[in-house]
């Protein structure tokens, strides 16, 4: 599980989401010129049914090398505030920042994937993502978007806090953490996971930001990341986080395409009213049969 040969991937593994990572499993074994090259470390709640996931897992995916990692999810709980959308104030959507505390210490590079998404190209080009001399991680950045309203006012009123960002090597854009190209040695090296527990500390105390486990990212990384190429996260394909209406590619080529935000494929297909790009997932979607049997 340590080879520095190979394509490690981590991923979060719960049963709510379980049928979107066995989709996002299939597409990047389905998509890969070498599959047997790719290791999987799943990230799974203390609390979980790990005998049930391992099954779910191994039935599909007889050969595939992979591992579960249990996740203390109480440590993060209280660090935990409120968001905008319920659902991402899921602890198991903090097991991020602890990744270099819960994978092995010899694995140097892993990519991280949310389960709400699907590759389409070899996941092998998304692995040599060059992270150049200093940084920690690469991911898609959107320097387009609108930087300051992911704090709110509080942060940018308050001296101290708004030049968090002065200094950085390049210019603080919105990245996004669902896919993301990590050198766990550098992270180990900084005490990041430190580093962004103490925002979260912050955020109890001072409301700085709305959305989710994003923002403690962002401020500890943002302007010091590689950039990703934006075809490995053809993103926002669930909407927005409080209708999660259906919307388009973007202009040009994908590589991955990420159901991020409120809607997702499975849910809306199973409910009959799915999006039309929900049918580039559906192919996918291993678990069709058995949630159509449970219910």
């Amino acid at each position: 599980m340590c080879s520095d040969q190979a394509v490690h991937v981590a991923m979060t593994l719960d049963s709510d989401y379980l049928r979107g990572s066995m989709a996002a499993i299939l597409s990047i074994l389905r998509h890969s010129s070498c599959p047997q090259n790719i290791l999987f470390h799943f990230i799974a709640s203390a609390s979980a049914n790990h005998d049930h996931l391992h099954r779910r897992i191994s039935r599909s995916f007889p050969s595939q090398l992979f591992k579960i990692y249990l996740y203390d999810s109480k440590a993060a709980s209280g660090h935990i505030s409120t968001s905008i959308r319920s659902a991402l104030d899921c602890p198991l959507n903090y097991a991020r920042n602890y990744l270099p505390n819960l994978l092995p210490h010899c694995l140097g590079r892993v990519i991280y994937l949310d389960s709400d998404l699907i590759l389409v190209d070899d996941i092998a080009k998304l692995a040599a993502t060059p992270l150049g001399d200093n940084s920690v991680l690469a991911a898609p950045e959107y320097c387009n978007a609108n930087f300051t309203s992911y704090f709110t006012p509080t942060f940018w009123s308050n001296p101290s806090l708004s030049l968090t960002f002065s200094g950085r090597r390049r210019k603080a854009c919105y990245f996004n953490t669902g896919v993301m190209v990590i050198d766990l040695q550098r992270w180990r090296a900084g005490d990041y996971t430190r580093k962004i527990v103490e925002w979260m500390e912050l955020q109890k105390r001072m409301r700085i930001y709305e959305l989710g486990s994003l923002p403690p990212f962002l401020l500890v990384f943002a302007g010091n990341i590689a950039p990703v190429d934006h075809r490995w996260n053809q993103h926002g394909l669930g909407g927005d986080n409080y209708r999660g209406l259906c919307r388009d590619l973007h202009p040009g080529p994908a590589s991955l395409l990420h159901w991020s935000g409120k809607g997702k494929p499975w849910v809306r297909l199973d409910a009959n009213t799915p999006c039309p790009l929900d049918a580039l997932w559906a192919p996918y979607d291993l678990l069709q049969a058995t949630s159509a049997l449970e219910s």
